[in-house]
């Protein structure tokens, strides 16, 4: 039901049976509202990155495979992470070696992993920070009880969640005092965590708005570019 070992470690897709992935995409149904999640996690305040409102007109897209990568940070670069910020230095946190997750009946189902860290400048010359953490796993069921286990979690520790769609929810966010918003989706095989952290000193009111589009910028871009485009999803 979960694929073998060494499929899983193929970069390209994921190894799931065409009947394992139908079922766990009818399951996943909700999460073909990924984009307006997205959009939603951005206040859906017309934030479009200077390119004329596409993150808030952006289509809803069936829950879908998705591939590993060893360059996160390159599905960040050529656009501004939101109006008023550029991407500065970035670098790569990425292992190719296949992880055992604790799935559900004693499986362990095998995920893999990638990840970027990155400083923004904003126009007032302050430095924010994004990073991007990328689990793929070997097909859709495990991925979507990972996601349920992390929201189990923070509910459990009082984080929120504040939901954003069935399949994504945002909790606030701290690096050592400063203020701070993170994002977890969910689609397909992929489980992805975005966060971002303004300047010491700041208030979470007078950043929450620079935080959410940032944060669901940066969402859409790596979903959309670890997606695997090439394949084809069974109709939820």
């Amino acid at each position: 039901m979960h694929g073998s070992r060494s499929a899983a470690l193929r970069p390209a897709r994921s190894a799931a049976s065409p009947r394992v992935r139908s079922a766990a995409l009818r399951r996943a149904t909700s999460a073909a509202l990924i984009g307006l999640a997205v959009a939603a996690s951005a206040g859906c305040s017309g934030s479009d990155d200077g390119r004329g409102g596409e993150a808030a007109e952006q289509t809803a897209r069936p829950p879908g495979t998705h591939s590993w990568t060893g360059r996160p940070c390159d599905l960040l670069a050529g656009a501004a992470p939101a109006e008023g910020f550029s991407l500065g230095s970035t670098t790569d946190s990425a292992s190719p070696d296949a992880r055992e997750d604790i799935g559900e009946n004693g499986t362990r189902p095998l995920y893999r992993q990638t990840g970027c860290l990155a400083d923004l400048k904003a126009a007032d010359g302050e430095f924010w920070k994004l990073s991007t953490t990328a689990s793929v796993y070997e097909d859709p069921e495990p991925a979507r009880h990972a996601y349920r286990v992390k929201e189990d979690l923070d509910r459990a520790h009082g984080r929120g969640p504040e939901r954003v769609h069935d399949a994504a929810y945002a909790i606030p966010a701290d690096d050592r005092g400063r203020p701070g918003r993170t994002l977890l989706l969910w689609n397909g095989d992929l489980v992805l965590t975005v966060s971002a952290y303004a300047p010491h000193g700041s208030t979470e009111r007078e950043v929450r708005e620079d935080l959410e589009r940032i944060v669901g910028n940066a969402a859409r871009r790596t979903e959309d570019g670890l997606r695997d485009h090439a394949a084809s999803s069974p109709a939820p």
